[in-house]
């Protein structure tokens, strides 16, 4: 039987296309999920989705959240957090309103009120741009204490480009 190929792809000149960095296991250009199922204490603390990774520019591709345990309240909001140009920006903001037990809110969804049963986007598709080199991707809430819900599932699409 044959030894399996331990290569790493692509073979030649040119830059890896997948490398460990800072611990992380990145592949470049290559569309990710990441399922992450966060209390809600950790989303009052702010939580970190996607590592500061030098060299490395996050784009997010989608977002999903759906509530845990019963419907969310206290808070305003439920918010995906970047930094572009040097400052901090909102990719997406699910109204409190809309996380009720088990429904699936997703970034950009047309069916139904921006802001209560979606997760609003920025305009002109800037929420799946690239953000800053050696910056996080993380969630957090504005606005009092989340609470009610136990848990919110995220489901983020992303892709890891060099930067």
């Amino acid at each position: 039987m044959a030894s399996p190929d331990t290569r790493m792809y692509p073979q030649g000149s040119g830059t890896s296309k997948s490398f460990t960095r800072s611990g992380t296991f990145v592949e470049i250009g290559v569309l990710k999920q990441q399922r992450t199922r966060v209390t809600v204490a950790q989303i009052n603390a702010g939580l970190t989705l996607l590592p500061a990774i030098p060299g490395v520019r996050w784009r997010v591709a989608d977002l999903k959240l759906i509530a845990i345990g019963g419907a969310a309240s206290g808070s305003t909001d439920v918010r995906l957090l970047g930094t572009r140009a040097a400052a901090g920006v909102a990719l997406g903001v699910a109204a409190v309103a809309g996380l009720t037990q088990s429904t699936v809110l997703r970034l950009g969804s047309p069916f139904a009120t921006a802001g209560t049963a979606s997760i609003v986007a920025l305009a002109d598709g800037a929420s799946h741009t690239q953000l800053d080199a050696n910056t996080a991707v993380t969630i957090g809430k504005t606005g009092g204490t989340l609470a009610t819900s136990t848990h919110v599932d995220v489901l983020l699409d992303y892709v890891a480009d060099l930067a």
